[in-house]
C-alpha cells in the first residue's frame, strides 16, 4: 500500500491571517486534494512573547470561511497530535537532548550584552559576526568545559542550547520549485534551537514536528528559503529523511516593489487580511469587504501559478484537478487589486440568482426582502463585490440629486415631448411589461422626431441623476410606474 501524501499548514498566531498566508493554506490543500494525500493545521506558539490573543481564532475563522478543510487539527483531533506547539514541550525537550548526546548541539550561556559587543565589533571591521566553528571555542559555552562546570552552570544561570553546524561543508539539497540548492555552512550561524525560557525555536519544533507528524511535503513561503539548509542538517542530525520541500514565491506590492504588507491595504484601500482584523483600528477582510471565497481563491492560486493556457475563470474543483506544484514561479507575483474585482465580479455573475440572495442577504440587511431578488436581478451584471448595495444603487430606493447640467445637456425640446406623451401613456396603462414599455417610449420618439437613444438618455438621467446604472426600461419597472412618472415629470416642466 502506498503512503499517503501528508502536508501542514503551520501558522504562528502572532495577528491575523495574511493573504500570503491563506495562499500558502490554499496551495497545501490544492496539493493533497489532488493526489488524496491529508492535511493538517499545526499552531506554531512556542514565541509565548510575541502571541496575540484571539490570532488563533481569527487564523481558524479565515480558513473555515475560505473552504479549506483540514484532516487533522486542534479542533479536529488526529492520532498525531497534540497540534498546538505549545503543548509539546515535553516531545522538544527530549529530541534536543538527543542532539545533546549525539554531539550535534551545546549549552550555550553567552551573555547579551557581550553578543552585542562582539557584534558592534565585527560591523566596525566591515565584518558580521557570525557565531558557529570559526570562533564557537573562543564564546562561552559548553564546548570548552568538562561535563561538572556545564552541569553546575546549568544549575545556576540561564542557558541556550545551539546547533553545532558542521563546518566547510556544502548542504546540498532540492526544492521542488528552485531545484537544486547548494550552501556553504561557514556562512550559517550555530542556531539557538532551545531558548532559556524552556521553549523550543522555530526550527528544532518544526522539524521535529514535521518527522514525528510523517509529513511528506513541506510548501511554505520564500521567507523560509534561508532556513533550509539548517532544517536539512537537522534531519541528517537525528538520522531521519527529510521531506520534500516547495518554497513559494513573495507576494509583492500593487507597485511590484517589496513584500505585501497590511499597511499597503490600508495606504491602497483594498484588503490583505479574510476576515476583520481590530488592532489599533478595524483592518477590513475580504469577507466583509464583499468578496466570494471562491473568488478570492481562484484569484490568490494565480499569485505566483500558472495553468499554462488562457482560461482564468476556475472553480475549486478544477483548480483541485489543474494544480501542479511544478507550474509555480520563481518570481514574486504581484497584488493587482482591480484584477481581483474583476475575478470577483466573474464568479458573481455566475451564481443563480436563488444563490446570489443567499449570498447577498446577509450582507445587505438594509434592503427588504420582498425586493432583493428583482433588485439583484437588475443590478447582476454590474455586481463587482456584494457588500452595501442599496448604497450603491442608492437611485433604485431613493430620488437621486438633481443634475441641472445633464438634465440640460440631454433634453431638447423633440426629447421633451416625446416623454411628455410616454408619461401620459405609462400611467393611463400601469399593467405594461418590459417589452411594451420600450415599445411605447420608441414609437413616442418617432412620434415626435426624436432620437430614440437621445430620449433613452433623458430618462437615465432624470432616474439615475448619472449616465450610468442598469437599463432604464428595467429601472422603471423596479421603481414603478408612479415613481417613475414622478422623476420625468419633474424635469419636463
Amino acid at each position: 500500500m502506498t503512503k499517503k501524501n501528508r502536508l501542514r499548514f503551520a501558522p504562528s498566531p502572532t495577528g491575523p491571517l495574511h493573504i500570503g498566508g491563506l495562499r500558502t493554506a490554499l496551495f497545501n490543500y490544492l496539493f493533497a486534494k489532488k493526489t488524496g494525500g491529508e492535511l493538517v493545521l499545526r499552531v506554531e506558539d512556542t514565541d509565548q512573547a510575541r502571541k496575540v490573543e484571539k490570532s488563533q481564532e481569527h487564523i481558524e475563522n479565515s480558513l473555515a470561511w475560505i473552504g479549506i478543510d483540514f484532516d487533522e487539527s486542534s479542533k479536529k483531533g488526529g492520532q498525531f497530535g497534540p497540534y498546538n506547539q505549545s503543548e509539546r514541550k515535553d516531545i522538544y525537550k527530549k529530541h534536543i537532548n538527543v542532539l545533546i548526546e549525539k554531539g550535534w548541539a551545546y549549552y550555550a550561556f553567552d551573555k547579551k550584552e557581550r553578543l552585542d559587543f562582539h557584534r558592534l565589533d565585527h560591523e566596525k571591521k566591515g565584518k558580521k559576526f557570525i557565531y558557529n566553528a570559526h570562533n564557537r571555542l573562543k564564546l562561552d559555552n559548553s564546548l570548552s568545559m568538562d561535563k561538572k562546570d556545564v552541569e553546575e552552570r546549568i544549575q545556576k544561570e540561564n542557558y541556550v542550547v545551539r546547533f553545532k553546524t558542521p563546518s566547510e561543508t556544502n548542504v546540498v539539497f532540492n526544492d521542488i520549485i528552485r531545484g537544486e540548492i547548494q550552501v556553504g555552512t561557514r556562512d550559517i550561524d550555530d542556531k539557538i534551537l532551545f531558548k532559556s525560557d524552556g521553549m523550543p525555536t522555530y526550527h528544532l519544533a518544526n522539524v521535529v514536528d514535521d518527522h514525528l507528524m510523517e509529513i511528506t511535503h513541506v510548501i511554505r513561503g520564500e521567507e523560509w528559503l534561508p532556513s533550509l539548509a539548517l532544517h536539512v542538517l537537522l534531519y541528517r542530525a537525528f538520522d531521519w529523511q527529510e521531506p520534500k520541500f516547495a518554497h513559494l514565491p513573495l507576494i509583492l506590492k500593487p507597485t511590484g516593489k517589496g513584500k505585501l504588507s497590511k499597511r499597503d491595504g490600508d495606504k491602497f484601500g483594498f484588503p490583505v487580511y479574510a476576515l476583520d482584523w481590530a488592532d489599533e483600528k478595524i483592518y477590513s477582510g475580504f469577507n466583509e469587504s464583499g468578496f466570494l471565497a471562491e473568488a478570492l481563491i481562484n484569484y490568490m492560486v494565480f499569485l505566483g501559478w500558472s495553468p499554462g493556457s488562457e482560461k482564468e475563470i476556475y472553480s475549486l474543483d478544477e483548480l483541485i484537478n489543474d494544480f501542479a506544484l511544478e507550474k509555480i514561479n520563481k518570481s514574486g507575483a504581484k497584488f493587482d487589486p482591480q484584477k481581483l474585482l474583476w475575478i470577483n465580479s466573474q464568479h458573481i455573475q455566475g451564481l443563480n440568482i436563488d444563490k446570489l440572495c443567499e449570498v447577498c442577504e446577509p450582507k445587505n440587511k438594509d434592503i427588504d426582502k420582498g425586493v432583493l431578488k428583482s433588485f439583484l436581478k437588475l443590478v447582476q451584471p454590474r455586481l463587482e463585490t456584494i457588500n452595501n448595495l442599496k448604497e450603491k444603487f442608492l437611485y433604485l430606493f431613493e430620488r437621486p440629486t438633481t443634475n441641472e447640467g445633464l438634465i440640460k445637456k440631454t433634453i431638447s425640446e423633440e426629447v421633451k415631448q416625446a416623454v411628455s406623451a410616454f408619461v401620459l401613456k405609462l400611467v393611463a396603462d400601469k399593467s405594461l411589461g418590459a417589452q411594451e414599455i420600450k415599445k411605447l417610449l420608441y414609437d413616442c420618439a418617432e412620434e415626435n422626431n426624436a432620437k430614440f437613444g437621445k430620449v433613452m438618455g433623458f430618462c437615465r438621467a432624470c432616474i439615475v441623476g448619472k449616465m450610468e446604472g442598469p437599463d432604464v426600461v428595467e429601472m422603471m419597472i423596479f421603481i414603478g410606474v408612479e415613481e417613475t412618472a414622478h422623476r420625468l415629470k419633474k424635469f419636463l416642466g
